[in-house]
């Protein structure tokens, strides 16, 4: 699938962008949200990213098929897991609701989800590494500009990086 996109500076706004969006999930599964995660690019400081929230809405295990029922009653579509284990991800169908949220990714994860894991441990490493963050831009704005109409190409592009990363943290982590 080829179609344009964008990545841009880090926004702080993001930041207020994720907020709104907690709060209103937060609102709608309450008692079922253990906590919900800002996930992905727009979740590092100083990191170049497409404007749109990565979040991961954490859960016990169990609880998932009512949450994915609340979520299809406020327009979400449950799209499976996408051939990520341990992450499943939804849709916005609802286009009322869609212009009145900011542009965002939903992902929801059992709090044991590897899947959770990685992606916390990916945005903590890049948080706290700056050398790490400026290659990861630095690949990110060359993949940019060799596929700007290629979304999937750009992230397979970026893949390799991404493993590397996860794999330093997961050193890191270790020896702490």
């Amino acid at each position: 699938m080829s179609y344009e996109f964008k990545i841009e500076e880090y926004n702080p706004e993001w930041e207020e962008w994720f907020a709104q969006l907690r709060k209103y999930f937060e609102n709608h599964l309450s008692n079922l949200v253990i906590r919900i995660e800002h996930v992905g690019s727009t979740s590092i400081p100083n990191m170049v990213a497409k404007p749109i929230i990565d979040m991961d809405i954490v859960i016990e295990e169990g609880s998932f098929k009512e949450v994915k029922i609340k979520l299809e009653e406020i327009g979400y579509f449950h799209q499976g897991d996408l051939g990520i284990e341990e992450r499943e991800a939804f849709k916005l169908l609802n286009e009322d609701l869609k212009q009145s949220l900011p542009p965002h990714h939903l992902y929801v994860c059992s709090q044991d989800s590897k899947e959770l894991k990685r992606h916390l441990i990916f945005r903590e490493f890049l948080r706290n590494n700056p050398k790490e963050l400026n290659k990861f831009c630095i690949i990110k704005n060359k993949l940019y500009k060799k596929f700007p109409n290629d979304i999937e190409a750009y992230i397979e592009g970026k893949d390799f990086a991404v493993k590397r990363i996860i794999r330093k943290a997961l050193i890191e982590q270790a020896n702490i």
